[in-house]
């Protein structure tokens, strides 16, 4: 049994809006999206950790994607359906600002984080200076350039597609490809 754990907090929303809007730029197809038991097993491999797997949703609608929710709980992920009556609330994002501050307060665990948005740079500062790993799982070309501080102080980028290959199908990404990556057969 692995002693340590790592947190997969998932900014559903987040994922969700960025793949269909700015990957894809219509709404993604089931094939099209990501497959969360692969994110589950690359995060417990890749840092060698017991994984609790936190994904969350924005229900402030009174709606929940029932059949959505019990695929992530047959997976392994707690869903974490929130709400508000005030509209301008944030509630996903609030929502993992408080797990994030409690993993701190808790004093160990460490933490993968889904989202692209640097409303959380202030967590994973914190997280970082008290010793966590620390990584975010996103598309790296939309990932906010506010991290790039945090990148350098030892925050881990995983790259959806390309290093967790969480989707069963390619994406129509344009990205920047290292040098020594480069096989022209891929573009012929």
């Amino acid at each position: 049994m692995l002693d340590k754990t790592t947190y997969v907090v998932i900014d559903g929303e987040n994922i969700d809006a960025t793949l269909g809007m700015s990957v894809l730029g219509h709404r993604p197809e089931s094939e099209e999206r990501p497959r969360w038991d692969r994110i589950l097993e690359y995060s417990r491999n890749h840092w060698n950790a017991n994984t609790k797997g936190l994904f969350f949703l924005n229900a402030s609608s009174g709606h929940l994607p029932m059949g959505f929710i019990q695929a992530l709980m047959a997976m392994g992920f707690t869903p974490v359906p929130l709400s508000s009556d005030n509209p301008e609330d944030k509630v996903v994002d609030i929502g993992i600002q408080r797990t994030l501050e409690a993993i701190i307060d808790q004093g160990h665990g460490d933490v993968i984080l889904g989202t692209h948005d640097a409303d959380f740079l202030p967590h994973v500062d914190d997280l970082l200076r008290d010793g966590r790993r620390v990584g975010v799982m996103c598309f790296r070309e939309f990932l906010s350039s506010q991290f790039n501080e945090a990148i350098a102080e030892g925050l881990e980028v995983m790259d959806l597609e390309y290093d967790i290959e969480a989707f069963q199908v390619p994406l129509p990404r344009l990205h920047i490809i290292p040098l020594d990556e480069f096989d022209p057969r891929d573009i012929l």
